[in-house]
């Protein structure tokens, strides 16, 4: 059974999906941007944009119960491959060891930097 995660935390879903999904002992989080939830606003540069998606994203994964350290696996989207090194540091900013399992890729993104989901197991 899922049970739909929403919060205003995070900025609302830009079409029919939901923000995260619990399933079990399990949150999906959809693709996040780095759009500020309250105002909407996009920050400059990737170091920036990257905290706000994961700001998005650690918002979804509390709201479903879970925590940043339970994150098992994470996609991220780069407009920009060049760009690797300044995500990957402002990344480690919210993740410890053991890392969750990451996918990157470059990706045709409109008006934003990264996008990154995420799949959470929780105690």
């Amino acid at each position: 059974m899922k049970k739909e995660i929403r919060t205003s935390k995070a900025p609302p879903p830009g079409g029919p999906y939901s923000q995260g999904l619990l399933t079990g002992k399990t949150i999906y989080v959809a693709g996040q941007t780095p759009r500020q939830p309250v105002t909407g606003t996009l920050p400059e540069g990737i170091g920036a944009q990257t905290r706000q998606a994961l700001q998005n994203v650690k918002a979804i994964v509390e709201a479903g119960g879970g925590r940043m350290d339970e994150v098992a696996k994470v996609t991220v989207h780069l407009a920009d491959l060049s760009d690797f090194p300044e995500f990957n540091e402002a990344y480690k900013e919210f993740f410890s060891e053991p890392y969750p399992v990451r996918t990157t890729v470059q990706s045709g993104l409109s008006g934003f930097l990264v996008e990154i989901d995420a799949v959470a197991e929780i105690d």
